[in-house]
């Protein structure tokens, strides 16, 4: 059975680029064929494994300018360095696309019906979300059994998360099927006032839709993505991989 989650928020820079590349990379260290999909067109998961979202030619956008039925995504997939681990990228012509379809109908299943097609390639497939609302969104809250949400523990990254619950509230109220939703705290220092307050603050709020634990900052995550690889490949017992580790646990449980 293939599975397919979601990493996103309304708020950049709360990790959900490393949230999406460190869950998938133990993932495929385990042997699970997995495969990353960037729904941003600002393309950082593709950049990440060293390929260009100015230039790329086969990427997410042909899913949608050809339609889920003609759609040859056998063809957007890329490798990359590790095995097991393949991506479908991101192109910087996803930032047209509400303009262009986004109002077309039955736009909000493209990626839905397309991941459909590959039940027998992959054990796991993990999308990056853009921030932004629109069709993209759309689709990778449609696609999704899971929804994980990355919040920095900052008192702004928690204005973020109401919009992200409101726009659940939108989207689910047109959908069958609802993803179960974890939120993830990230960047936790516990030196600082400001983490421990907003992780508190967090969970008085959102109660067990909080992950028990939180990813600590690491600075070893920007060391990584210098090299195109996740960071379990390269630190394996970095504070922010075990944390990781123990997030995976907890979501296959």
């Amino acid at each position: 059975m293939m599975h397919i989650w979601t990493v996103a928020n309304q708020k950049g820079g709360v990790g959900k680029t490393t949230t999406a590349v460190t869950l998938a990379g133990m993932l495929a260290q385990q042997g699970k064929r997995t495969l990353l999909v960037d729904l941003d067109p600002q393309g950082s998961l593709t950049s990440y494994f060293s390929y260009n979202p100015d230039d790329i030619e086969d990427s997410v956008y042909n899913l949608f300018a050809s339609g889920p039925s003609t759609s040859n995504v056998i063809s957007a997939l890329h490798p990359t360095l590790c095995d097991n681990l393949w991506l479908l990228p991101s192109s910087v012509v996803l930032a047209t696309l509400d303009k262009e379809i986004g109002t077309h109908p039955g736009m909000g299943l493209v990626l839905k019906k397309s991941l459909g097609r590959l039940e027998n390639r992959f054990d796991f497939i993990l999308l990056d979300c853009t921030p932004v609302l629109g069709i993209l969104m759309i689709n990778a809250l449609a696609a999704c059994e899971k929804l994980l949400i990355p919040v920095q523990t900052e008192f702004l990254a928690l204005k973020g998360l109401e919009r992200m619950y409101h726009t659940l509230d939108m989207v689910q109220h047109s959908q069958k099927s609802v993803p179960s939703k974890c939120i993830v705290p990230t960047m936790y220092d516990q030196r600082t006032r400001a983490s421990v307050d907003s992780l508190h603050t967090l969970r008085a709020r959102y109660g067990n839709e909080v992950w028990r634990e939180k990813i600590p900052v690491d600075t070893k995550f920007r060391d990584a993505s210098k090299l195109g690889k996740p960071l379990s490949y390269l630190h394996p017992r970095a504070r922010g991989v075990l944390a990781y580790e123990q997030l995976l646990q907890d979501l296959a449980a």
